[in-house]
């Protein structure tokens, strides 16, 4: 089987681009709606920058989600089990989740937007754009269930394309909703809400297809299994979540010096898509391929398959602070126009741009843990990057003005850098302990 006896170099650089890709098409949603938005009115962006931690906790949720139900599968074809139940129930979680978030996401949406901008155009923007990704939020969740099913039994390629019709979709129902083209009615960000969830919806129709005619599903609904793929996914879920909430905390922190700062950061969250989302990517691959592994006793491959990925995030990390140290303001002219915009951004992202490295060596080590059973070590690592660290930071730096609230990102970095290396030492230690005492 692939994942015991391909070298893991090889096995990785044949699982990982299409992932990679697939999420990286998956962020253009957001970034064609912010591209043309952009050019339908400056506070359409503002609105989009402003529920974009909204968007990030749906997707947060159903990537969790979707990685609890890829480790079971893993872990248990690696063990030689059947895991057609968590298959069936993988899929009743997804519809669950759409259940709550919906209803959740409905009622919280137009207090979100009181405490998040003055500006009245702002918030009615807002809330058209987000009611709609919400309420019909369906195609997120069951996507990204079935697709982590497909990438656990080594199908990346499918998932990929189902992403690449999705992107395709919105890509080309943007303009035409948003302007009105072709004889369509002009329905600004409302248009580009429903592009979106075309597109999600399409790929869903794709991966869910692909799941009901090609794997089994045993048994019945059972909140055993469930309750398994929430223990399994809650550290992803915790991590993801954790950054919506920062997220919303830097806004709020931002939005005390200009609403500008404010659509720096959500501009800033677009462009570093391109640089960190292949990382994501690049987790989920050595997701499973961890479990699989040490599942079957394998830890020296476990091993190697974290010192490959370290080695491939330090040098697309790399490649992105180059590109934000070089060219900050021909990045932010790609979303605004704006002068208030440009003299924010271009301090920003130079700053912002030297913590790259740092966290995507992090985001590594973190998904390591997971992948061993260790999930409290990784909810560890979120909550001090998170909760201890990143919103009490900017905090205390925005007393000595806006610059140095973006020294908040690689101070950060590095400080989660350093307890990984704690931690992983550690695991070693007790490793080493072990086949001593053996």
């Amino acid at each position: 089987m692939e994942m015991e006896k391909m070298p893991v170099g090889k096995l990785l650089l044949k699982l990982s681009p299409p992932v990679m890709l697939a999420l990286l098409i998956q962020s253009i949603y957001n970034i064609v709606d912010s591209f043309f938005i952009g050019r339908y009115a400056a506070e359409g962006l503002t609105a989009l920058s402003v529920i974009y931690p909204l968007q990030l906790l749906i997707t947060s949720v159903a990537t969790g989600t979707g990685a609890g139900i890829g480790i079971l599968v893993s872990r248990l074809d690696g063990e030689g089990k059947e895991a057609g139940v968590f298959i069936r129930n993988g899929l009743l979680t997804g519809v669950l989740n759409y259940i709550l978030f919906a209803a959740a996401g409905m009622l919280v949406l137009r207090p979100y937007f009181a405490v998040s901008s003055d500006n009245p155009l702002v918030r009615e923007m807002g809330v058209s754009y987000g009611g709609i990704v919400i309420l019909f939020s369906a195609g997120c969740f069951i996507e990204s269930n079935c697709s982590k099913i497909l990438q656990a039994r080594g199908n990346t390629l499918l998932p990929m394309a189902a992403q690449v019709l999705g992107a395709l979709l919105n890509i080309v129902l943007d303009p035409v909703l948003i302007f009105g083209l072709f004889g369509c009615p002009e329905m600004g960000v409302a248009g580009a809400a429903i592009a979106t969830v075309a597109g999600q919806w399409a790929a869903m129709a794709v991966t869910l297809t692909a799941v009901l005619r090609g794997h089994k599903r045993s048994g019945k609904a059972s909140l055993r299994a469930i309750g398994r793929i929430y223990r399994c996914g809650l550290p992803s879920i915790f991590m993801q979540s954790l950054y919506t909430l920062y997220i919303i905390g830097l806004n709020l922190i931002l939005a005390g010096f200009t609403e500008d700062a404010v659509t720096v950061l959500g501009i800033y969250y677009k462009l570093q898509a391109f640089f960190f989302i292949p990382l994501m990517g690049l987790q989920q691959v050595i997701l499973p391929v961890i479990s699989f592994n040490h599942g079957a006793g394998l830890e020296s491959r476990v091993r190697e398959t974290v010192k490959w990925a370290v080695g491939i995030s330090a040098a697309v990390a790399g490649a992105g602070t180059a590109v934000f140290l070089a060219a900050p303001e021909a990045l932010l002219r790609i979303f605004s126009q704006s002068e208030g915009v440009l003299a924010a951004g271009v301090t920003a992202l130079r700053i912002i741009g030297t913590s790259f490295v740092p966290a995507g060596i992090g985001m590594m080590l973190t998904v390591y843990f997971q992948g061993v059973g260790k999930g409290a070590q990784s909810m560890l690592l979120t909550l001090v990057r998170q909760v201890f660290l990143l919103v009490p930071v900017a905090w205390a730096l925005h007393f000595f003005g806006l610059t140095f609230v973006w020294l908040t990102f690689p101070i950060t970095e590095v400080a989660v850098l350093v307890l990984c290396a704690v931690l992983w030492k550690r695991q070693d230690v007790g490793r080493t302990a072990v086949r001593v005492h053996a």
